[in-house]
């Protein structure tokens, strides 16, 4: 049996979901003020940087979030299943899963932030801290950049 890899998982859903590269989206910010925006980072990727207003979701609890009834219930967010919705994370890839299954839990207007918070901040659209403060682009460069450690990477 083939082994399935991360990536291999992300391309076989990728077709599947729309995604907005960040310039795409600040058009859409003009036209439509409805825009949710959903974070599904961990707490404390959230924590350090986000779009403001953005709603924080991490992805492991994102199925019961979009109920009634259980103690991680997001009312935005289970009252959302027909608003335009643009999951976001730190490069695009968990926002996939994320959408994905939004939208196989009958959420009909779902996309994802093609190239995540990462692109979002290069093309310098404004994120904050955890009270709201503005984050310099050049701070989020250094956050948003690769920090694989030597025992992170495959062996030769």
């Amino acid at each position: 049996m083939k082994r399935i890899t991360y990536k291999d998982l992300v391309a076989e859903i990728a077709p599947q979901i729309t995604e907005y590269f960040p310039w795409d989206i600040e058009d859409k910010m003009t036209d439509d003020a409805n825009i949710l925006f959903l974070d599904v980072r961990e707490n404390q990727e959230y924590d350090t940087m986000h779009i403001d207003d953005s709603l924080h979701v991490p992805r492991g609890i994102l199925e019961t979030a979009v109920e009634w009834d259980h103690e991680e219930t997001e009312p935005e967010l289970v009252e959302a299943r027909d608003r335009q919705i643009i999951v976001v994370c730190r490069s695009g890839s968990r926002s996939i899963f994320a959408a994905h299954t939004l939208m196989q839990m009958g959420y009909s207007n779902v996309s994802s932030l093609k190239t995540g918070l990462r692109g979002w901040n290069e093309y310098d659209l404004p994120l904050v801290d955890l009270e709201g403060n503005p984050i310099a682009p050049e701070l989020g460069d250094k956050y948003f950049a690769n920090k694989l450690l030597d025992y992170q990477r495959k062996p030769n």
